[in-house]
Order: structure tokens, then C-alpha cells, then sequence
């Protein structure tokens, strides 16, 4: 697991975003398309992609994609 194709599961969640501007230091809630649905599409992807549980207070905790990474990352077996 590597933190490019992270950013890359990451963008192909999000429909109107130019991806070559999305970075791992990127603050996810600064993109405009990011929503409460748009969470629940990362979590889904962590949980389909990494079989990891992303919980809200994790998205909550969380200010850059290397964050959400990072919790994925601890928690992958």
C-alpha cells in the first residue's frame, strides 16, 4: 500500500475535480465538491480497496488525504 495509489482510489471518488491538482498534503474539505456523501464514498472505497473501517470521527480528525493514509496505513493488517 502506497500513498500515490491512495490519492489515486481517492480522486476517482470525485467526479468534477482536476486530479492533477490533488495531492497527499491536500485538505480534502478545501475541495469543492467534498460533501457528507462524498465521506461516506472514502469510506466505502477505504472499506472495498484496503478492507479497513474508516469511522466519521476518523474523517472528522482528519485535515489532509496523508492523514486518512496514515489511519488506513496503522490499521491495515
Amino acid at each position: 500500500m502506497d500513498i500515490e495509489d491512495f490519492v489515486k482510489n481517492f480522486v476517482e471518488q470525485l467526479d468534477e475535480v482536476n486530479n492533477e491538482i490533488i495531492t497527499s498534503k491536500t485538505k480534502f474539505r478545501g475541495i469543492e465538491e467534498w460533501s457528507s456523501l462524498m465521506a461516506l464514498s472514502i469510506i466505502a472505497m477505504v472499506d472495498a480497496e484496503y478492507n479497513v473501517k474508516l469511522k466519521g470521527d476518523d474523517i472528522r480528525n482528519s485535515v489532509t488525504i496523508e492523514d486518512l493514509f496514515n489511519i488506513v496505513a496503522s490499521r491495515k493488517k
